[in-house]
């Protein structure tokens, strides 16, 4: 993940990195051992501590995505390594829970139900993995610039619930969540960012509309998953 703004990783979140930590057990991150795949900048790094996590290792692609989260996070029960997430470098039942926030979407096309088995196998037997990704509803899809450049996917909650069940994970929660202002939030982050290079316009004004709307029990944008790896 390209930091052409220079950001650095923060608890002032909104939008889908704050819906995440609202749906996010906290029993499920406090003394246990997670796994972040795709931890971008380390935002859910900081969390994890501030939630007393036993141990959280956030994995990357590529080391120069590491980089921010390397120079920013430091605590001795936190690690970051380079990896992919359809071939985990890891042994069975190592964790305990794994988050993948705003990633499915972006690796390679039909890799998604191996990225899911590999979540599976890493979670100790009951372990729960939580997930975003961008909802396939028409809107969503039509006002996503890399929808259209790049063939962003999104996904239906039919699409999630079989990666899942194909993966042996058990569905305990899937929420649809988000609808114009996310949509709105979204376009204001690519065009400040990638054209003029600059905080979104309106930040916080914007910020306060996503963050009512998403506390909503329904939407149209964004996929929120939890499911629990089976126990035989």
């Amino acid at each position: 993940m390209r930091n052409v703004l220079h950001e650095v990783p923060s608890t002032d979140l909104h939008g889908i990195p704050l819906q995440a930590t609202r749906f996010v057990r906290h029993d499920h991150i406090e003394g246990q051992d997670v796994l972040d795949s795709g931890c971008g900048f380390g935002w859910f790094e900081l969390f994890a501590l501030a939630n007393r996590v036993r141990s959280i290792t956030g994995i990357e692609i590529a080391e120069p995505d590491l980089a921010t989260a390397r120079a920013h996070v430091k605590a001795p029960n936190v690690g970051f390594l380079v990896a992919s997430a359809i071939d985990l470098p890891f042994d069975d039942a190592t964790f305990d829970t794994v988050v993948c926030w705003e990633v499915l979407e972006h690796i390679p096309a039909n890799t998604e139900p191996q990225a899911f088995r590999e979540i599976a196998r890493v979670l100790r037997p009951g372990g729960r993995v939580y997930l975003s990704t961008p909802h396939a509803s028409l809107t969503a899809r039509v006002f996503d610039p890399a929808w259209w450049l790049i063939h962003h996917r999104h996904y239906k909650a039919t699409d999630l619930e079989s990666f899942a069940r194909n993966a042996d994970l058990s569905l305990d929660l899937l929420e649809i969540r988000g609808g114009r202002w996310l949509i709105a939030s979204i376009l204001n982050l690519y065009i400040a960012k990638w054209i003029f290079r600059r905080r979104p316009f309106l930040e916080r004004y914007v910020n306060e509309q996503v963050d009512v709307e998403m506390a909503r029990a329904s939407g149209s944008s964004g996929c929120f998953l939890r499911a629990t790896r089976v126990a035989y």
